[in-house]
């Protein structure tokens, strides 16, 4: 199927996401981050656990500290090599996969969890909900679905605030560089927080909780139902 015509080229992105680095927020302290929601999680030994556009792999890393078998999954050659030296400097076993949202190889029914953060806004709409409901599928019952991306909170206003107007809001009021609004805007597929919520229930996931703390940030955590939900 991935082989077909029509199908969305994932790698057309690759080279972007350092581009618009700055949206995602600071790093130095993405290990304890990391740590902390792997906690809320509840992750423990034994749990097979995907993280989808996994970077430089300090997640997937975290997880397998914590006893997890962890699928290390990416688009990008240099992020993989990245999250292989990672891991390997922490002494945590990793499986890491060339592939994305639309292509990662997986079993039925088999993860206890699945992490993507700031890789959805890869692909347009029509093909994030083939990659949502891909997730879905690969997903035990019960199981959780942790997705954090850049999305548009609010919209633009119209006669009162057009475009360029809102993207320089954005920039001089959360600090973001200009170069990194610009080229998400333009290319670049995030989307609203509210379309992204239809999509994730449309699916079936349940949306036990959506957060928009942080300027241009979603974050949703999402459950399967169970056999008999």
């Amino acid at each position: 199927m991935l082989a077909r015509d029509w199908y969305y080229n994932e790698r057309r992105q690759v080279g972007i996401d350092r581009a618009v680095a700055s949206i995602c927020g600071p790093s130095d302290d993405n290990d304890v981050r990391a740590r902390a929601a792997l906690t809320r999680l509840g992750v423990k030994p034994g749990w097979r656990v995907a993280d989808i556009g996994c970077g430089n792999g300090v997640l997937a890393t975290e997880a397998a500290l914590l006893g997890a078998q962890v699928d290390a999954v990416d688009i990008s050659p240099a992020m993989l090599a990245l999250a292989d030296v990672y891991a390997r400097d922490r002494r945590a076993a990793i499986r890491t996969q060339s592939a994305g949202l639309l292509s990662f190889a997986y079993a039925p029914s088999s993860y206890d969890l699945i992490v993507s953060e700031f890789t959805l806004h890869h692909l347009p709409d029509f093909w994030k909900a083939v990659a949502l409901a891909r997730i879905h599928g690969a997903l035990k019952p019960g199981a959780n679905f942790y997705l954090r991306d850049i999305v548009f909170v609010r919209m633009p206003d119209g006669s009162e605030r057009d475009v360029e107007q809102w993207a320089d809001f954005h920039v001089k009021n959360h600090d973001f560089e200009r170069d990194s609004v610009v080229t998400h805007m333009r290319d670049e597929y995030s989307t609203f927080g509210w379309v992204i919520e239809r999509m994730l229930t449309e699916v079936g996931f349940i949306l036990e909780q959506a957060d928009y703390h942080a300027p241009l940030h979603g974050t949703y955590l999402l459950r399967k139902p169970d056999k008999q939900g």
